[in-house]
């Protein structure tokens, strides 16, 4: 199955991400959140910088878990405040 090609929403929303997960980080380094919540130093990176859009659901979780944010904190952050323009998903959901 080919993965259709991220949108500039989904692109944006991963930006949101990152940003949210480095300022809860705060003055915590990057090598220490990482391996509080088991993933590489290079994953938290890509991820704060916004280029892995979408991460995998549980590397998400155990990052938020790490820097104690819920994921409902989470997604209501990064939820765009345009989701009537967003296109829905093949289930007919708005993404």
């Amino acid at each position: 199955m080919v993965r259709p090609p991220l949108s500039s929403w989904d692109r944006e929303r991963g930006r949101q991400l990152g940003r949210l997960l480095r300022e809860a980080r705060g003055e915590r380094s990057m090598v220490d959140v990482a391996a509080a919540c088991g993933v590489s130093v290079d994953t938290l990176r890509k991820i704060e910088t916004g280029r892995i859009p979408t991460p995998a659901l549980f590397t998400v979780a155990a990052v938020a878990a790490t820097l104690d944010l819920s994921l409902d904190t989470l997604v209501a952050a990064c939820h765009d405040n345009h989701v009537a323009d967003a296109p829905p998903d093949s289930s007919g959901l708005i993404a």
